[in-house]
């Protein structure tokens, strides 16, 4: 059964109608977002006084987990700054001459996205430094003794960088940032909000409760809560009448197999195997990985990072360890965690 198939988590390229569909449920100002107030407040100042100025903002580093709006961000800032927009990511420019064509490209203030900008190659990073700092770039032109410099002179423009491994960025990129934001998971009500809205521009029915029911399964994620949408609308169309309401939601969400804290069988398949083969752990990461048939980096930088947010895990220094909350979801007890599944 093709429902089987669905993964919460995919990051993998949309078809064209998906992308098509993803840009246009993306809000273009900042009155249209819902949610990161505070960040969105900051944002507002810092763009209005570069405005009132008329000069570039101040380069941006956006950070947090996948899903929660940074690319979205960064078109509401050109948006709001008046000026042209160009997305690249960093594994894309693997060349100083990849970024010194882009650069050259920008009209004055301009906005350049880069999206996971912690995967920028080393040297490419060095040739972004001065770009960033004083808008120039140094070009090697020739290899040996008749090798030279050419300098190259950049209209001022605005950078935003986004990066899901925040950690993973080297000190001299960071500190060239002049605005950071960590964006942080969004909560339920927030949620809701978005999937109405999301509802209203695919001019499908959807009920409050039925919004509420979908957001309480989103993980905190736009990204993941619009993906729910679409698969929850299908549903309604071929089981029921086109209308998305709270009994249509819940059969299409129990079907992808999405429980009501939005875990999915994995998720629930890695509590099962900590309390019913390691009693509850504490256990290591790559014995959990082994049980499972999983790479244990996937396991950590996937599936972990959601079942600590929410309390069912927790590490400790002898490995992980499940929690009472755990045991209470999956309807088990400490004293029978060996015998419960079989």
């Amino acid at each position: 059964m093709a429902d089987d198939d669905f993964d919460i988590r995919s990051q993998a390229s949309p078809t064209a109608s998906e992308a098509d569909f993803e840009k246009a449920l993306r809000p273009g100002r900042f009155e249209s977002f819902n949610g990161q107030e505070k960040i969105i407040d900051n944002l507002r100042v810092f763009v209005q006084a570069a405005r009132m100025r008329a000069e570039a903002l101040d380069h941006i580093l956006l950070f947090g987990p996948p899903g929660l709006g940074k690319t979205t961000l960064a078109g509401i800032v050109a948006n709001e700054l008046g000026v042209g927009l160009k997305i690249t990511s960093g594994p894309v420019l693997d060349k100083p001459g990849d970024l010194a064509g882009i650069l050259t490209s920008l009209e004055e203030n301009d906005v350049l996205f880069i999206d996971e900008i912690h995967r920028l190659s080393p040297v490419v990073e060095e040739y972004l430094y001065s770009a960033m700092e004083d808008y120039r770039i140094d070009i090697m032109i020739d290899k040996g003794p008749g090798a030279r410099s050419v300098q190259l002179t950049l209209s001022p423009f605005t950078l935003v960088g986004a990066t899901t491994r925040s950690g993973l960025l080297t000190s001299p990129l960071r500190a060239r940032f002049g605005i950071k934001c960590h964006l942080e998971y969004y909560d339920h009500a927030v949620l809701r909000r978005i999937v109405e809205r999301s509802a209203s521009l695919m001019r499908v029915p959807c009920t409050q409760e039925a919004a509420a029911e979908i957001a309480m399964r989103s993980r905190g994620t736009p990204r993941i809560a619009n993906a729910l949408l679409r698969r929850v609308r299908d549903f309604a169309q071929v089981k029921g009448s086109g209308e998305i309401d709270l009994a249509i939601a819940r059969y299409a969400l129990e079907a992808l197999n999405i429980d009501r804290y939005g875990l999915d069988e994995i998720d629930n398949k890695i509590l099962h195997t900590i309390i019913q083969k390691f009693r509850g752990g504490p256990v290591g990461l790559s014995t959990i990985a082994t049980a499972l048939g999983e790479d244990p980096g996937t396991i950590e930088e996937v599936y972990e990072p959601y079942l600590i947010k929410e309390g069912f895990i927790k590490r400790t220094p002898r490995g992980r360890e499940v929690t009472t909350l755990a045991y209470e979801h999956l309807g088990a007890s400490r004293a029978d965690d060996l015998g419960l599944f079989g």
